[in-house]
């Protein structure tokens, strides 16, 4: 489990689990998904990837 102390510096100590990212090449954004049921969660619209999520190839 990813660990977040010291609190109030903003930053993840370790990686979010049961999640991932990939980059849809048609809007250039990147999306997060479940890795167990493999639904789409969540989108980025700033083009940036998430913080702290594994990126899929």
């Amino acid at each position: 489990m990813a660990v977040n102390k010291p609190y109030g510096d903003n930053a993840r100590k370790g990686a979010v689990r049961g999640r991932s990212q990939v980059l849809n090449p048609k809007t250039n954004q990147w999306t997060k998904r479940d890795s167990e049921t493999g639904k789409f969660m969540d989108g980025k619209q700033d083009g940036t990837p998430f913080k702290g999520v594994r990126k899929e190839k």
